[in-house]
Order: C-alpha cells, then structure tokens, then sequence
C-alpha cells in the first residue's frame, strides 16, 4: 500500500488528472495479440491521464484554420510529453523498488499495416476502472468524456487494483458515429470479444489525414468523435 502512495503521489504532483491500476489478465491473449510477449508478461498497468483544455476542444469543428491547427497540435505534444514524462517517474520509482516496469509512450505508432500501438493504454486505463471504450473507440470517462489522453507503465509489482471495467453508457447515442467525416465507426457497442474492425476502420481515419496532407488543405487534425460527445461538452 506505501508503493501505491507514492506512486499516486508522484503522479499527483506531476499533474495527473486519472489515475488507475489495472489487472491485465482478462486482457492477456489480446495484449499479446498487439504486442508480442513483450508486453503481455507483464501482470499490471498503471494507467495515467491527463484531460485536454476544453477550450482547444471546442475549436475542432474550426479546424480547417491555421490557428486552431497550430493549438491543437501544440496541446496534444505537450500533454504527450508531459504524460511520457510522468510515466519515466513512476517506472524509475517502481525500479527502485525492485519491480521490473516498462513505460508505454503515450502516442507512438508501432504497426503501420494494422494501425496501432504496442499496447492499448485504452484498454489499461477501462480494466482499472477509469471509463469505458465507446463507439468512437475512444475511452471514455465519466469526467471529461473522451477528452484526456493517456500514458500506461507495465509492471510486475503488486499493485492494488483499482476498479473494474465499467459498463457502456453511450445508449442510443451516435454522435461520434453520424459525425466522422469519413464514416470510420459502425455504431456497434465495444464487445470484448469483437475484433476492432467490427467497430472501427482504421484505415478510413488514417486515409482522411493523408488525403488532407496531399491537398495541403490543412495537417493532420481532426478530432470531432472527440468534440461532439455529450459526456465531454456543456450541453443541455
């Protein structure tokens, strides 16, 4: 329980708004799907989270101007960076320790053909409890909806878990599905046995970027399944 404290102290005062521990043995053949055996030997993850200034947020469906891309992209590194950095802490503090950790970088790609990272920090931070895999594929919370992003640490050490996985409450809600440009999501409620695809085509949302880059029409922004859902807005 001391090793706990201080990790979530830590964290605390590097600026961490969600914090979690996770059992990833309901997850294991998944995880070693993803990432080899690398990642699935590990037993936990800490899950870190960081939400995202609303007021960048509600400027996406302005994304097209120069402004509002340069802001946005700028928030997403620096919040990347700063989860990355809080990550390097809580591993340097569980080696320390004893325990062997490895820190997950909060958005690096890793299979470019399957469109992915080595480890879901989306599935970490739903097994500690933390929210819920919506339509969007995003995890969301009941704070700030999907407007956080997340860092993972694997580890060996005997944490306590913090929670279980929540269940779904989007509903009848298809905001995120109605409101992508490239019609990327089907609408189906996440089920742990489904493949992504069931949910999701990656390749639709990476293609959009792409298309955008080509025509120089703008970088790499998008981010409206973000915007738009109720849990994360003001709305009536």
């Amino acid at each position: 329980m001391e090793l706990d404290d201080n990790l979530w102290t830590t964290a605390e005062r590097w600026g961490v708004d969600f914090w979690g521990v996770a059992d990833l043995e309901p997850a294991r053949e998944f995880i070693f799907e993803q990432g080899g055996d690398l990642v699935a030997e590990y037993p936990r993850a800490v899950s870190m989270g960081i939400a995202f200034p609303n007021s960048v947020i509600e400027m996406l469906p302005r994304r097209a101007e120069r402004a509002v891309t340069v802001s946005y992209q700028h928030q997403y590194r620096v919040i990347n960076q700063r989860l990355d950095l809080i990550a390097s802490h809580v591993t340097s503090l569980l080696q320390q320790q004893g325990f062997r950790a490895l820190p997950i970088p909060a958005s690096e790609r890793f299979d470019d053909e399957r469109i992915c990272a080595v480890f879901s920090h989306k599935v970490a931070a739903h097994l500690a409890g933390l929210g819920w895999i919506g339509k969007s594929c995003m995890l969301i919370t009941p704070q700030v909806g999907p407007r956080a992003r997340w860092v993972s640490v694997l580890t060996d050490a005997p944490l306590t878990v913090t929670g279980t996985p929540m269940s779904e409450d989007c509903g009848d809600c298809r905001l995120c599905v109605d409101i992508c440009p490239m019609g990327a999501f089907t609408g189906e409620s996440f089920r742990e046995e489904d493949a992504r695809e069931v949910r999701y085509d990656a390749d639709k949302c990476d293609r959009y970027f792409r298309e955008m880059k080509a025509a120089k029409r703008g970088s790499d922004v998008c981010g409206l399944c973000i915007y738009v859902c109720p849990l994360g807005r003001d709305v009536e």
